[in-house]
């Protein structure tokens, strides 16, 4: 019985990760990606396991920025909340909550693989990991949270 427990204990357990294909160099290159401000949700990570999330676009958020924390209490709550609601926003059951994971340097990988974990449990069916902060709104609650 040793020998069974020690070997279903070792299999490995991993989680799926989707990448973006490669790019093919004979298609014109597009790089205005429409995205529905009302299916995107951003959440970025701080120091001292603190987090900001918004719903919108980072230069004009449909709700404002808010500070939450980790786990079934904290932003469980909220991917929950828009996991039901976007679908019934869009009127598209296909399109459902796109989740963008902002870290910054400070936040640990600990928070990351937290995030990546909340994933997983509310079954969000589109997310990313980004780690540039591309409008000056995004780069003002990422020093926020780092302070």
């Amino acid at each position: 019985t040793f020998f069974m427990l020690t070997t279903s204990l070792s299999k490995p357990q991993t989680m799926n990760l989707g990448l973006p294909e490669k790019d093919d160099p004979t298609k014109p290159k597009d790089d205005s990606i429409k995205v529905d401000e009302r299916r995107t949700m951003t959440i970025i990570m701080g120091k001292d396991n603190k987090l900001k999330w918004f719903m919108g676009l980072p230069n004009a958020p449909i709700e404002p920025p808010k500070s939450d924390a980790y786990g079934k209490e904290g932003i469980r709550k909220a991917i929950l909340k828009h996991v039901k609601s976007v679908p019934e926003i869009t009127g598209d059951k296909d399109k459902g909550l796109i989740v963008i994971i902002k870290p910054t340097k400070q936040s640990t990988y600990k928070n990351l693989v937290d995030v990546l974990d909340e994933m997983a449990i509310c079954d969000v069916p589109t997310y990313a990991i980004v780690p540039e902060f591309n409008t000056d709104q995004e780069k003002a609650i990422a020093d926020e949270l780092n302070k």
